[in-house]
């Protein structure tokens, strides 16, 4: 039986807008769609984990109100066990999404709320379930300090750890070396290393930096260009999968994060689990929204044997 993914993050109700360019400063625009549906990293990650049929923890800090309500809802859904500590002197926490109606990508805004007053202490409050974990997967939108204790737990335990390191921020040196997997994006590992990653090359110079700071391993997500894999031994570039046109882009990196986080708990290997997070991830941008895009197991695995190969260098 595959071991259990917990995850450490943040839930916000996601107000998505689609219009065809973002306002300028003192500007109104006629928009041409609107959503309200469940977001945040850790809980989009959380999502797609237990939808892929694993077993997934989710340790998050709410508000007691109707966004709490339907972070519940959420979970309840698709499977996810909540580790939530009910905070009503603050919010349950939302976030602004500009969907470009031409493109499909996004620019987000997001106000944690409650999640923002996750401390060590309610880490310590939730040791025992980051122990009986498999893998452990944190994001930065809640306190760093939270994410390093939790990540301190987990590598204590000898669980597996994946730090996806969203929103960008300056990080502290020992984070670095609590990280088995570090999942940024392209724009996430330039803030992270100050290189520019324009494209492969680029990204897998970023990653041996991270790989000097202490991570064991670096994953940079590059969209549309796939994923790269960089470790001591190999250094593999994944290319994105197609699974249809494009819609939306919002829920990619955490789809790929979940699944990732998804395959190593089956037991799958780094190269397999990288495979199988792109496929995820492809499925993802054909629908619309977050953690409703998110896909099952049945429609991951007719898109994932066979169409992906890795090249390595």
């Amino acid at each position: 039986m595959p071991g259990p993914v917990v995850i450490l993050g943040v839930f916000v109700a996601d107000t998505a807008y689609r219009a065809p360019r973002q306002p300028v400063m003192g500007e109104t625009i006629l928009g041409s769609g609107f959503k309200l549906g469940p977001g945040g990293k850790g809980s989009n990650q959380a999502v797609a984990a237990a939808k892929l049929e694993v077993e997934t923890h989710f340790i998050t800090r709410l508000g007691v109100d109707t966004f709490a309500d339907m972070a519940m809802e959420t979970w309840r859904d698709a499977g996810v066990s909540p580790a939530v500590i009910a905070t009503p002197e603050s919010y349950t926490g939302a976030a602004y999404i500009f969907i470009d109606d031409r493109t499909g990508d996004n620019a987000i805004i997001v106000s944690p709320g409650a999640a923002a007053l996750i401390t060590s202490r309610d880490i310590e409050a939730r040791a025992a379930l980051i122990r009986s974990a498999s893998v452990f997967v944190t994001q930065l939108e809640q306190p760093v300090d939270a994410a390093i204790r939790a990540l301190q737990i987990a590598r204590e335990a000898g669980v597996t750890t994946v730090l996806n390191p969203a929103p960008a921020a300056d990080l502290p040196d020992a984070l670095y070396p609590l990280c088995d997997y570090i999942t940024p994006n392209e724009t996430e590992a330039e803030a992270l290393t100050g290189r520019s990653v324009a494209n492969v090359e680029d990204a897998r110079a970023a990653a041996e930096i991270l790989l000097a700071k202490g991570a064991r391993a670096a994953i940079i997500t590059l969209g549309e260009r796939g994923a790269l894999l960089h470790g001591k031994d190999q250094s593999i570039h994944f290319p994105a999968v197609s699974a249809g046109p494009v819609v939306e882009t919002t829920g990619a990196g955490d789809a790929f994060n979940g699944g990732f986080a998804a395959a190593l708990a089956k037991g799958f290997s780094a190269v397999e689990a990288v495979r199988f997070g792109c496929a995820v991830a492809g499925i993802s941008v054909t629908r619309a929204g977050t953690a409703p895009s998110m896909p099952s197991l049945a429609e991951t695995m007719s898109l994932y044997p066979g169409h992906l190969h890795g090249s390595s260098s």
